[in-house]
């Protein structure tokens, strides 16, 4: 998401074109992000909700009021930047409709990239009141808070999904849906006699982090890192429900600005590749070696997976004592490197 998704969200106040909410009044923003304007007469409590760990120490470096649960009711407005990912956007106007007050104000705002052409016409084929218009390469649609919400909440809230007959996760979580065929892969290379400490970079909802406890009984404990809060709030559920007997603990951290403070005798981690569109970015794998290499004892081993045509062999036979590749399909590699 850009800042000027950001402007967008906005404009429609700047502009006169909504009353901005005053002193006295509460604000929910969902999906918040830092580079929110200073504008004259919006003078409400903006109640700030991320749960995306970087993009939350951002609002919190602006001072912002910022949690990553969303919680409370009876708002006077709320404004919605939307993502990449249409069921949580969907599920966040359901949730602006039963939080804010009958009559309150809902902005919505996204690129074309967001799906915010498709909210619009969703909330009109609901029968949703909406205005719209367009500034800065995006849109902001905004209505009022009907009355009666159920029949919308109904149709828009997407809930938990079941993966795999054992597995929950939300839509806006990597492979919400569906094991991610990058970790089958590396789940089908785990060792099958650790008993050591071990952590999971990014671990998502907890797959991984399940699959070594299975493979590996004798792990001593798994520590599951992750920058999506309610992700890994997941992932409390499916170890909790998987691998009631193993010792587990989770961080919501940003790796690559916030490394472990702990050592460990193995790390796994399925790296994101990409940041906000479809292109590679290996930048963001290489942070996520580096903060391996500083989390490993020495001899320890790190066990990941990359999509073939990211560069990461360099960044590991610089960073670790051995490294190399183990298997490859047609889309993935499985690397190990030893510290």
């Amino acid at each position: 998401m850009s800042r000027d998704a950001v402007k967008t969200l906005f404009h429609p106040f700047a502009a006169g074109m909504v009353e901005a909410p005053v002193q006295g009044e509460r604000v929910l923003f969902l999906g918040a992000e830092a580079g929110t304007p200073r504008l004259e007469g919006f003078d409400a409590e903006i109640v700030a909700v991320q749960s995306l760990r970087p993009l939350y120490r951002a609002l919190q470096a602006e001072h912002a009021n910022v949690t990553p649960d969303l919680s409370g009711e009876a708002f006077d407005a709320a404004l919605i930047l939307c993502g990449k990912h249409r069921g949580e956007n969907e599920n966040r106007v359901a949730e602006a409709l039963e939080r804010v007050k009958v009559g309150g104000t809902i902005v919505i705002a996204g690129s074309k990239e967001d799906g915010i052409a498709t909210m619009r016409k969703m909330l009109l084929k609901l029968g949703v009141e909406v205005e719209s218009t367009p500034k800065y390469h995006g849109i902001a649609v905004w209505f009022k808070r009907p009355e009666e919400v159920t029949a919308y909440v109904a149709k828009l809230k997407h809930d938990a999904v079941t993966v795999d007959g054992r597995f929950t996760a939300m839509p806006g979580m990597f492979s919400h849906d569906r094991i991610d065929d990058g970790s089958e892969l590396l789940a089908s290379r785990l060792p099958t006699d650790f008993d050591g400490n071990a952590a999971d970079f990014g671990a998502g909802w907890g797959y991984l982090s399940v699959m070594l406890a299975e493979k590996s009984p004798r792990t001593a404990r798994i520590d599951l890192f992750e920058a999506d809060w309610n992700a890994l709030e997941f992932a409390k559920i499916n170890l909790e429900e998987n691998c009631p007997k193993l010792t587990a603990r989770f961080f919501w951290q940003d790796l690559a600005a916030e490394p472990p403070k702990e050592k460990y005798d193995l790390i796994i981690m399925n790296p994101p590749f990409h940041a906000g569109g479809q292109a590679a970015e290996p930048a963001l794998g290489q942070a996520l070696i580096k903060a391996a290499a500083g989390a490993l004892r020495n001899g320890g081993k790190l066990l990941m997976v990359a999509n073939r045509g990211l560069p990461y062999e360099t960044i590991l036979a610089g960073e670790f004592k051995t490294s190399g590749e183990i298997c490859r399909n047609s889309r993935f590699k499985i690397l190990s490197a030893q510290k």
